[in-house]
């Protein structure tokens, strides 16, 4: 694990409990907003992002803080991913989840070190569950080690999410997939969709919008675990990029199928 585990899997607890958790089914209409058509905020989402980033502050002063409500304001703040050292927050992953009242959401922190993600964390408030994994150190689930495994069905199980693909690709992408995989809804949340393939529980996922605080957590775990997140040209995925498209699988074997038929 990472030097800087505990201190930091303590943090994301704390602020889950206290401000995530606590607001969790007691928002107001008031305390959620539309950030763009279907992209909501809320309170929580605000308040967050704010103790992470000052307790994230205070266990790293020299790193930089690229926050996705930060980015919001500020987009130029996206630049700073690519500093000699920064965390990447994503304060509550799937919130359009969280904003509803049901789940899976999280929290998802990653550390990046000239342009690259060496730790991430990724939690499940309502289950407890800690994700984490270490560039050359493995990854882990509540502190234990793990390794991802594929499903075992007869036809990989995909979730693939086409939010945000524009016509006519999405449909060119649907009707590839057809019969090549069992299809299964995406949770909205990649919190919830990377530990899904390291589970056992998915096989194959496709993204179209990778952006950091999304994706950099995620990606670290599956690979760590033995999985394979790449670019669909099977090109790494790097935080600052700026690229979309990115397919993640539970095997490298898996991955060079869903490439074959998605990308």
């Amino acid at each position: 694990m990472h030097p800087l585990h505990a201190p930091v899997s303590a943090l994301i607890r704390t602020v889950a409990r206290d401000v995530v958790l606590h607001h969790y089914q007691e928002l107001s209409a008031s305390q959620i907003d539309e950030k763009s058509p279907g992209d909501l905020v809320t309170f929580a989402d605000k308040e967050s992002e704010r103790r992470l980033s000052a307790g994230l502050a205070a266990i790293l002063p020299e790193a930089s803080i690229v926050g996705e409500e930060a980015v919001e304001a500020d987009p130029a703040l996206i630049d700073r991913v690519n500093d000699t050292t920064a965390w990447i927050i994503d304060p509550i992953d799937g919130t359009h989840n969280y904003a509803h009242g049901h789940p899976p959401f999280g929290i998802l922190i990653a550390l990046i070190e000239g342009g690259e993600t060496v730790a991430g964390w990724l939690y499940d408030p309502l289950a407890d569950r800690m994700c984490h994994a270490v560039r050359g150190g493995g990854a882990f689930i509540n502190e234990v080690l793990v390794t991802a495994r594929e499903s075992g069905e007869a036809l990989p199980v995909a979730a693939i999410s086409t939010l945000f693909i524009p016509e006519p690709r999405r449909s060119a992408i649907n009707a590839a997939a057809e019969g090549k995989f069992r299809l299964v809804d995406i949770p909205r949340c990649a919190a919830e969709q990377y530990p899904r393939l390291v589970l056992g529980e998915n096989d194959v996922t496709l993204f179209e919008r990778t952006l950091p605080w999304d994706h950099a957590a995620g990606v670290l775990f599956v690979e760590e675990a033995g999985g394979k997140a790449a670019r669909l040209d099977g090109s790494r995925y790097l935080p600052g990029d700026k690229r979309t498209g990115m397919i993640a699988a539970a095997s490298p074997r898996l991955w060079d199928e869903a490439a074959a038929i998605l990308a």
